[in-house]
């Protein structure tokens, strides 16, 4: 069972991943470098479970609503959020809600037209000779390569957006959950230190928000923005080491970060995210 949680977590971080790859906005910058910064919902889910060792499942969005998101910024918006649940369940190993969210990944992604590149039986086999999941995530790298290509042939970028701002905001609802139960020192620097994500995703939301759809993401993100704007993140100066790991050189810092968020900013971010993940997933 160990092994089957590795390649279904490896599965729904391929899904979110996706959407990291990025078309070149106006001003010549490509957009996927500006998003380097934002953390994988798969990493914040990890953290959750570090913390509270209790399974929410109720707080998840249902896999039979699936139905519902007939339109394709909400399928991908939803594929986002769906992406996250699978993690967060997998982690957890509730074995069953792993099934009926891969099945509501899967319907989302046929009706994207990106099913044809999610092959579960081809990761599966890909797992049986390694347990590593790294080097399965590595493996995968092709999988969203093709995606990626796919939706910019089809000059349809954005529903990589959509995607991922669907995967950060189910990230962070779960995330604001967790810490109104328990609050938790870590839980209030990670809500804090998603002021950069908040303010990458919002950069690369506009430029598609002339786009059908977009506006009200844009607008909900912008809110988002002005309270995230009182946030401050102080990174103390270190030392960088260059390292080698598995063949590759690595580069590791030993600056601290700080974050100065008040009880007030955790409040207005919780009520916020809920209303902004209401409207995805209505």
């Amino acid at each position: 069972m160990k092994k089957l949680n590795i390649i279904l977590l490896a599965f729904s971080l391929l899904l979110v991943s996706s959407a990291f790859t990025r078309p070149k906005g106006g001003n010549g910058d490509d957009v996927s470098n500006i998003l380097q910064s934002i953390p994988s919902p798969i990493e914040i889910s990890f953290l959750i479970k570090e913390i509270s060792s209790q399974y929410n499942g109720s707080s998840l969005n249902n896999p039979k609503f699936v139905e519902n998101y007939t339109m394709s910024h909400k399928k991908a918006l939803n594929l986002g959020i769906y992406s996250t649940d699978l993690g967060y369940a997998n982690l957890y190993e509730k074995n069953q809600d792993v099934i009926n969210y891969l099945d509501a990944v899967r319907s989302l992604a046929n009706g994207l037209n990106i099913g044809q590149f999610f092959d579960y039986d081809a990761v599966k086999k890909l797992a049986s000779s390694s347990s590593n999941l790294p080097e399965l995530l590595k493996q995968t790298q092709q999988n969203m390569d093709l995606i990626n290509k796919h939706l910019k042939d089809q000059n349809r970028e954005n529903m990589s957006i959509l995607i991922l701002t669907g995967s950060w905001i189910e990230a962070m609802y779960l995330t604001t959950l967790v810490y109104e139960q328990t609050p938790n020192v870590k839980l209030k620097e990670k809500i804090g230190e998603q002021k950069i994500a908040v303010e990458q995703i919002q950069k690369v939301l506009d430029f598609y928000k002339t786009q059908p759809n977009f506006e009200g993401i844009v607008a909900d993100m912008k809110q988002l923005s002005l309270v995230y704007s009182k946030i401050t993140i102080a990174t103390s100066k270190g030392k960088s080491l260059l390292t080698e790991s598995n063949g590759a050189l690595v580069y590791n810092s030993d600056a601290v970060s700080s974050v100065q968020i008040t009880d007030k900013d955790i409040s207005l971010i919780t009520s916020l995210v809920k209303g902004v993940r209401g409207k995805m997933v209505k």
